[in-house]
């Protein structure tokens, strides 16, 4: 057997040298872990957590800890939450630099001094068609849930309904773990057409223990309610016994979002969490009325207003301006031989006195007939007043000044008469409504609005 000697001096230090480099070169970047480094790699960890060190990844330098999650598939909540987070740095970028990046081609671009920021509510609509998905619950049974009225005065909530929940909404989210929000689809009309016949107990409580048992179901089913404390959910409906669904459960709704007409600042509606939506009348399924509107110099009214006497504002109204002034017309109820909508038209100003509860179809019927609303009403929050700057459309009169209607209006001057009249006209894009939805119309808007209420939560901060 051959006898085994050393290498000379020459190759063996190259070698040692190599050794030691790569021991190294492992210590510190751990290629080959040694068995007492894997059994207290969890004390480490929680060692480090304990006392935090800065990372060089800060200065963009990246270190062994930036790329530790590299790789790692965001689960969707995850991709939710950046995607949101991105959203509320476009729409801030927006606001400041006065710039929008769109991400297709614009028909419409909204700009002017009916907006209280152009160019933020530009980039929030945009960002909101690209993110925002709602999720409409399917459990329930018509006509307490899935359906609502089409027509008449409460025809909104059931426009919503079967929007949200039809295959042609933009906003429908394919499953639940996509969505942004989420709709509770109830009817509130229905279940008051139904439930309370015949009207013999006008409690709410039947109305408000319908609705806590659906969610109870729906949240017992999935996470999400619990997982936003409900912050993430909401529900449409203009009838006035909407707002008192909440009343029974404060604590339990006090994140939900309220889509509500009847948006009375006094009554517990708070603009921070809820949606004040336009109160509309729909006739046969009609979406718009007839343009029956004269041009701005040919109007021979001054204002004009009919209507029933319901509620102690409209009383005050007719005690001071009915069938009193040929300039201020008042009528309770018109007669056959004149055209309401007609006469819409042939006004320079219309008066909007709240009735029974704060919101009247009158706003957009004025709006729709071109005509400059007057808002008579000491505690109506707006719709979409967190985009539109309703000062350069509109007149807002309080309550203790309507003996002063006549007085306030004849102090407007033509040209700002003229001013206002003009920007009503370029807001009535927002108060159409169309089926499907169309962007920038009544039924984006109110979208918008709750989206909005959506991008101002952190659901991780909800759940402290």
């Amino acid at each position: 057997m051959a006898e085994f000697t050393f290498a000379s001096p020459s190759l063996l230090y190259p070698i040692v040298l190599l050794i030691l480099i790569f021991s190294l070169i492992n210590q510190h970047f751990n290629f080959f872990p040694s068995s007492d480094q894997s059994l207290n790699h969890d004390n480490h960890t929680h060692i480090s957590q304990q006392n935090p060190q800065p990372s060089l990844s800060y200065f963009g330098i990246p270190t062994q800890n930036a790329y530790k999650n590299v790789g790692r598939k965001k689960n969707p909540f995850e991709r939710m939450q950046n995607g949101l987070a991105r959203a509320r740095a476009a729409i801030q970028q927006a606001s400041r630099s006065h710039t929008y990046m769109p991400n297709k081609e614009e028909s419409f671009v909204p700009r002017g001094s009916i907006y209280i920021n152009p160019f933020a509510f530009h980039q929030s609509h945009i960002q909101m068609e690209k993110r925002f998905r709602v999720w409409a619950y399917k459990e329930g049974e018509q006509p307490l849930f899935h359906r609502g009225p089409m027509n008449d005065i409460y025809s909104i909530e059931g426009q919503f309904i079967d929007e949200l929940e039809s295959d042609k909404s933009p906003f429908a989210a394919s499953h639940p773990d996509d969505a942004v929000a989420y709709f509770i689809p109830v009817s509130i009309v229905n279940i008051i057409r139904y439930v309370y016949r015949p009207y013999t107990d006008y409690s709410r409580k039947s109305l408000q223990n319908i609705v806590k048992d659906y969610i109870d179901l729906i949240s017992s089913r999935y996470p999400y309610w619990n997982r936003s404390n409900g912050a993430d959910h909401f529900f449409v409906s203009c009838h006035d016994w909407a707002p008192e669904v909440s009343a029974a459960h404060p604590t339990f709704y006090k994140h939900f979002i309220r889509v509500l007409c009847n948006a009375n600042s006094s009554e517990g509606f708070h603009p921070v969490k809820d949606v004040s939506m336009p109160e509309i009348y729909l006739k046969r399924m009609i979406l718009r009325p007839p343009q029956l509107s004269q041009a701005s110099n040919n109007r021979s009214i001054l204002a004009f207003f009919a209507g029933g006497p319901h509620g102690f504002v409209r009383e005050l109204l007719f005690r001071y301006w009915k069938h009193k002034d040929d300039d201020i017309q008042v009528h309770e109820y018109l007669p056959q031989t004149l055209n309401y909508t007609q006469l819409m038209g042939q006004s320079k100003f219309c008066l909007c006195p709240s009735g029974y509860e704060v919101a009247s179809p009158r706003l957009v019927e004025s709006i729709y007939s071109a005509c400059v609303p007057v808002i008579i009403s000491d505690h109506y929050v707006l719709p979409f007043s967190d985009v539109l700057d309703w000062r350069q459309f509109s007149v807002h009169i309080p309550v203790e000044k309507i003996p002063e209607i006549k007085k306030i209006l004849q102090g407007i001057s033509m040209e700002e008469y003229l001013e206002k009249q003009k920007r009503v006209v370029q807001v009535q894009r927002h108060f159409l409504m169309n089926r499907p939805a169309k962007p920038f119309d009544l039924m984006h808007m109110v979208m918008h609005s709750v989206w909005l209420r959506r991008l101002n939560i952190r659901l991780h901060e909800l759940q402290d």
